[in-house]
């Protein structure tokens, strides 16, 4: 049996498990004011694992999929670990470090993206994302 899953897979997969992140996140919310120590390092640890899963799946692939892969587990951390601060101590600040962990990590995805790309192809796939995370920083 194959237990490899292709890059279409797994970002389908990652893209489930940061939604239901975010839903989990909302009720937990909703449900209870204030999250203690306890309960922000038992998440902490999970985002981690999650993490080490994600990026142990990045294994089973070769050149730039892999470099691509890595960075769409990395981002899914950072951007995992924001929402957690921004649900342990909601504040502006966290709001604002949550949102630049969204942009960076879609930059950086897109950017390692680029390089399957060659010559002007590549150069205008580099500017897109750029132009694409200056506004994504700009943006409310």
């Amino acid at each position: 049996m194959h237990n490899t899953l292709s890059l279409k897979n797994l970002t389908r997969a990652m893209a489930a498990a940061a939604v239901a992140g975010c839903l989990i996140g909302s009720a937990m919310a909703q449900s209870a004011p204030s999250m203690t120590r306890a309960q922000h390092s038992a998440a902490e640890d999970t985002i981690k694992a999650d993490y080490k899963a994600a990026k142990n799946q990045c294994d089973s692939l070769a050149g730039n999929k892999k470099d691509v892969c890595e960075k769409e587990a990395e981002g899914q951390r950072d951007i995992a670990l924001a929402e957690l601060e921004t649900r342990y101590k909601p504040s502006a600040d966290n709001d604002r470090k949550l949102r630049a962990a969204k942009a960076k990590a879609a930059y950086e995805v897109a950017d390692e993206k680029c390089e399957d790309f060659n010559g002007s192809a590549k150069d205008s796939c580099e500017l897109k994302a750029k132009s694409d995370y200056e506004a994504a920083k700009a943006a409310p």
